[in-house]
Order: C-alpha cells, then structure tokens, then sequence
C-alpha cells in the first residue's frame, strides 16, 4: 500500500530533516533506514529487519560498484597521509605560504586545483582538501568556507568535463543516440554547474559572504584574533598526530597527484577497452569508472611508496604504518556512504523511480508545455538527488526519462537542454543534501563538521539553483546556448552583487 506512492521518498526526508534538526547523521540516517524498511514489510518486526539489514545493507556493500568506491577511498585515505607523513603537504603550504599572499589568492587556488582534477569527484574532494587545507588555515579561510570550495568544485567540474568518470557513467544512460555527443552538446546548457563556478569566482574576488558562510568566516577570523584553535569533528581527530618528514619537499606532493591523475585515466580507459583497440573517447564512455579508479588508485599507491622509499624521506616501515591509519581516517565517510546507500534501496524498493516516472511522463505528454519541461526535469531532478543523496542514481532515473520523451526527435534541441537540465538538477539537490555522498567527502577533505558544511553550504546552493531555475525556463524557449549561456552568467553575478549590497547595508560596521 506503501509503494509507488509519495510515501516512497517519505524516509529520505525524515532523514534528511532529523540531520538539519539534530545536527547528527548517523542516528538520522538510520531512523529513515527503519521507518523505510518498515513501510515495505507493513510494519512486520522481522520482515522490517530482514528488508534493512538483507537487502538494504547487505546488499549495498555486497555490491560490486559499491566495494570499488569503498576500496578506492581506501586507497585515497593512504595515500593522503603518505603524502601527510612524507612532508609534501607540509612543504606545498609553505611554498604557498610564500607565492599566496592573500585570502583571494588562496580561495582561487582552491578553485583552480579543484578544476584541473576534473576526473573524479571523490578525488576531487579528498585531493584537494588534503592539499589545500595549510593554505586555508595559514589565509584564515574557514573549514566551512573550504569545504564549499571543494564540493563546488568537485560535482560541478566533472558533469561538464568530457573526460571524467561522470561523462562515462551519463553517456551509458543516454538511449537511441551517441551518448557522449549528446554529453558534450549538454555542457553549455548546464546552468547550475557553470552558475556555481561563477559564483565561486565572484564571492572570491568580490570579498564577501553571506548567510551563516559569513558567520562561519567572522568566527575564524576571530580565533585568529585570540589564536584559538578550530575545532573540527569528522571522527579524523580522535586519530594520534602522525610525525611528518623533515625531508618532504613539494614534489613529494605534486607527483604522486600526478601519478594518481595518470593512472586513473589510463584505469578508466583500460576498463573501457583502451587497449583492446577502442578508441580514447569510446574507452572512455564504455569504462566501468568504479574498477578504473580501483586500478589507477592502487598502482598510484605503489609507486607513491617506490618513489617515497627511494627519495628516502619515509622508510618502509613508515610507509606500512601510514596505510591502516589512512583507512582510520575514511572510516566516518564510509560509514555515512554505508548508511546513504542503504536508505537509497529503501526508497528504490518503495518504487521511487516508478513514481517520478510517472510524474514526469504525464507532464511531458501535453505538447502545449514541452518548453517548461526542462526546468520542471530540473526541479523533479533536484527533489530526487536531494532525497537520495546521489547525482548518479538520479541521472539513472531522470536521463532516460527525458530521452523517452524525444523518440522521434533525438537530436533536437530541446532534448539536449532536458538532458542537461537532469544533470544540473541532480548536482544541485545532491549539493543540498546531507546524505549526498561527495558532500560527506567535501566535509571529510576539508575536516569540516558535516552538518556545518550542509547548513552553511545550503544558501550558496540554492542561490545557484534559483537562478538555474530562471535559466532553463527562458532556454525552453530561447534553445540557443550561445545567448543563454551569456545571460545566464550575467544574471547570476547580478543577483550575487544584490545580496552584497544587501548585506551591506544591513551590517555596514562589518564590511
């Protein structure tokens, strides 16, 4: 009586409403878990156990794509405290420290590290937040205000990046069409991943903030003032300090991420038969981006340690000791993905995807509003990311959807500007949710408090998201990227310089 129902996305919201009540994930996670294994078994005690622990988490971390993820930020957990122990994070802060001289240079590191690792978003995420956080700490940038950075550059970047495990996964769900052209004509057309770099650069240069991210940035700044220490609760604190190398240099932290940048390329490609004679673009579309990462990662791992040995600033015995502690450190994401994952099958057993189907295919038969069906793809997009905690499940469901919709039509625009609207919105509900699993990675690689990152992250998202909004309503009609796009950009700096006037005149003593 339960499924196919609104009562299907009913668990992912007491979730995600007891997370922003409490300010805790792990009991708000597993109260929706329960209440959606209750509804399927109709509230039978041992059915409802047997449904949450059999085919809810049993079943999330028995599966193959689900264990890659796992494996690969194990791996990533290592190698980010080899590079820690190694002294190559220590040494990057302090030629930074020298070469960065402002809080606008550091944030726009930031963003530009975050860009150029376009391959992955969980590498995204852990990379950038191993490597930026002494520079963030030296410029006084808060552990919120890094967090944002980096999950603004993590999703973001890779849903309009060609090469990245994001156009595989998209372009394997688009059908009757070539899904890596459809991918790429798509990229102009996604609003709120092009809005929300812009808005990453406007609130850098522009020197302002807003809504409880200016709070967060005024509080370190005074305990700068009073050189208190920042606390920051990930689960990681509770670790011992590691010592770190006397002897790291920056190299010792710029290669292997280049190491791991080269093998994971050549992993995904390698699964997407690179070597068996495919073409570099056609491995690419066909890799399985969960085994790929599994492969570059750990032949990055290897010759991060070869290399860590021979420069002789770790010892082997260093380098060992370091692995366990890295997986320590993944243990409070993995357990939040865990959670995630498994409150995902209830609402997939509830039937979630045949209700919005519905939804959706009822709007798109009334030929009279097919203009409005890319923001109202957006909005439903959203709603499903942001209940689900995940941009991939979301494409799964939505893209086919709206490619469905364009059978006789594959290659019109309209259908290019609904597929991109999918993507836009299942990164801009997977950006609002606390149950999103790059935003439990953003907060982990900042050492940002998860619900902290949620809460002060949540009005920058739905700025971006309004105004993405705006944007795939007059693209219905416009379909012309060359002067939407344009528009778009000019619009959502202009509703960025309103909220600072905005807010200079409400606090004009604090500006």
């Amino acid at each position: 009586m339960f499924t196919n129902t609104f009562w299907c996305l009913v668990p992912a919201i007491l979730a995600i409403a007891l997370a922003l009540i409490t300010k805790e994930v792990y009991s708000s996670l597993f109260i929706g878990i329960l209440f959606g294994g209750a509804l399927y078994a109709n509230f039978s005690f041992t059915g409802t156990l047997e449904h949450v622990f059999i085919d809810g988490m049993i079943g999330s971390l028995t599966d193959s794509w689900n264990v890659g993820i796992i494996i690969f930020l194990v791996v990533l957990g290592a190698m980010v405290m080899l590079m820690n122990r190694a002294g190559g994070s220590a040494a990057f802060g302090r030629w930074a420290g020298k070469h960065v001289k402002t809080k606008v240079g550091a944030q726009l590191a930031t963003i530009a590290l975050g860009v150029l690792i376009f391959i992955d978003d969980y590498f995204n995420c852990l990379t950038v937040g191993s490597v930026m956080s002494p520079l963030a700490e030296q410029q006084g940038i808060s552990r919120a205000k890094l967090a944002y950075l980096i999950d603004a550059t993590a999703a973001p970047v890779c849903v309009i990046a060609p090469i990245s495990s994001w156009a595989a996964a998209v372009a394997g769900m688009v059908e009757g069409a070539n899904g890596f052209t459809v991918f790429v004509r798509a990229i102009p057309y996604n609003f709120y991943a092009i809005l929300t770099i812009t808005m990453m650069l406007t609130l850098a240069m522009g020197k302002f903030d807003y809504g409880p991210m200016k709070i967060a940035e005024m509080t370190r700044k005074l305990e700068i003032h009073e050189n208190t220490a920042h606390a920051a609760v990930t689960g990681a604190e509770d670790l011992p300090t590691p010592p770190v190398s006397s002897k790291g240099k920056v190299i010792h932290l710029v290669l292997p991420i280049i190491v791991l940048i080269v093998c994971c390329v050549l992993g995904l490609t390698y699964t997407g038969g690179l070597f068996d004679g495919a073409g570099f673009i056609d491995s690419f579309a066909d890799s399985d981006a969960s085994v790929g990462l599994v492969y570059g990662s750990v032949v990055a791992l290897i010759i991060t340690i070869v290399f860590y040995l021979v420069t002789r600033v770790l010892t082997f015995n260093e380098c060992m000791n370091a692995l366990p502690e890295g997986f320590k450190a993944m243990v409070p994401p993995i357990f939040v993905l865990t959670f995630a994952w498994t409150l995902k099958a209830m609402t997939d057993s509830l039937g979630s995807t045949d209700y919005v189907t519905g939804i959706v295919e009822s709007f798109s038969s009334n030929s009279a509003i097919m203009s409005l069906l890319p923001a109202f793809l957006f909005l439903v997009a959203c709603g499903i990311a942001f209940a689900t905690g995940t941009s991939w499940g979301t494409f799964g469901i939505m893209i086919p959807i709206a490619s469905a919709a364009f059978n006789a039509d594959m290659g019109s625009e309209l259908m290019i500007i609904s597929i991109s609207a999918c993507m836009a919105g299942g990164v801009f509900g997977d950006h609002c949710s606390p149950i999103s699993d790059s935003t439990i990675m953003a907060s982990a690689g900042a050492q940002c408090d998860h619900i902290q990152h949620v809460s002060t992250q949540l009005p920058y998202a739905l700025t971006a998201g309004c105004t993405a909004l705006v944007c795939y309503i007059f693209a219905g009609f416009i379909r012309n990227w060359v002067i939407c796009l344009p528009l778009s950009i000019l619009l959502m700096i202009g509703v960025l310089l309103a909220i600072r006037n905005i807010e200079a005149n409400k606090n004009p003593a604090t500006e």
